[in-house]
């Protein structure tokens, strides 16, 4: 095991390398830059705009500006300052390091994540479950309506619908001001609670799928019949002996679902504003802020590659047949 995640984790490098030239060309290819958007906010006529593509290094071929941003060319000043000197570059609109702008944007993103893939998993797991066992039931229709529902209703509108609605219907609109957790807790779930419930439903919708098909699967094998006339109770035959064995596609769904997550933040808090990563992202782009953009789609990157390594760990305990050698 441990030789495997060595192994695992001396991948990360080439894998992130190879992303990260990915990153900085499709954002170099982005149409417009932040001169054009300096124009835009009309800073045209009071800033010197070659100086500032000279200072920005813009006047540089690509292949350079890369290996600046790596840290494997020499800055302007003759200073390596990149990737491999542990940092991301500095924003050019914010003029700020981007990983100080992440430090601080990091963890309102986490927290959404977070809780919206708990919500998901505890609506998910029990309705996907009892659906199996009461299968073709009045129950079991109910569950899956209710997961194709949330399959089909886009988070985006779903999320704008709960935004307008309660305020023409009601005048009551969610709570927009970022409260952080450890000054208030009430305050900040309950700010938090609605936007992660939409994040969830979509994520849950597939797992109640899964955990149905894969419990029904599980529960028509000889183990399981034996468990039935030996006399155990049903909970016993469902959380001991069933359910372990069906997680190992759930799980795999959970681990797909993650870049479609980090992918529902950057809408969700662009609707109920947020101030994560996924609206600095947005933001970024808009003002054509390459460092900050490529800084934060690698660190996206990273976390997705962790991510997978935890997942495929994850079966070796769920099913002692799994080694890694």
């Amino acid at each position: 095991m441990r030789a495997y995640v060595i192994r695992r984790l001396l991948l990360v490098i080439p894998t992130v390398l190879v992303v990260s030239v990915v990153i900085f060309y499709l954002v170099d290819f982005l149409p417009g830059d932040i001169i054009s958007a300096m124009r835009t906010a009309d800073f045209g006529s009071t800033l010197d705009m070659s100086a500032i593509e000279e200072a920005l290094g813009l006047n540089a071929p690509a292949l350079t500006r890369y290996g600046r941003w790596l840290g494997v060319a020499p800055q302007a000043d003759g200073e390596f300052s990149g990737i491999l000197q542990g940092e991301l570059g500095l924003s050019w609109w914010r003029r700020m390091p981007v990983l100080e702008l992440l430090s601080t944007k990091w963890p309102v993103t986490l927290e959404l994540g977070l809780l919206s893939l708990a919500i998901s998993q505890i609506i998910a797991l029990p309705i996907g479950i009892y659906s199996a066992l009461r299968q073709d039931t009045w129950g079991d229709y109910l569950g899956r309506t209710f997961a194709i529902l949330c399959i089909s209703v886009p988070g985006f509108w779903l999320g704008t619908m709960v935004m307008v609605l309660p305020a023409i219907w009601w005048g009551y609109m969610p709570p927009i001001m970022l409260i952080p957790f450890t000054e208030d807790p009430i305050a900040n779930l309950r700010m938090f609670i609605i936007p992660a419930t939409i994040l969830a439903m979509a994520m849950g919708g597939m797992v109640m799928r899964m955990t149905r098909t894969m419990m029904l699967e599980v529960l028509r094998q000889d183990y399981i019949r034996t468990a039935w006339a030996k006399g155990l109770k049903e909970r016993v035959i469902v959380m001991r002996h069933a359910l372990k064995n069906a997680l190992i596609p759930v799980v795999t769904i959970i681990g797909i679902q993650i870049p479609f997550l980090i992918g529902g933040t950057v809408v969700i808090e662009q609707i109920f504003s947020l101030p994560g990563m996924g609206r600095l992202i947005v933001d970024a782009i808009n003002q054509r802020d390459y460092p900050l953009i490529s800084g934060t789609a690698l660190l996206f990157t990273v976390v997705l590659v962790l991510v997978n390594l935890v997942v495929d760990l994850s079966y070796a305990y769920l099913d002692p047949r799994v080694h890694y050698g």
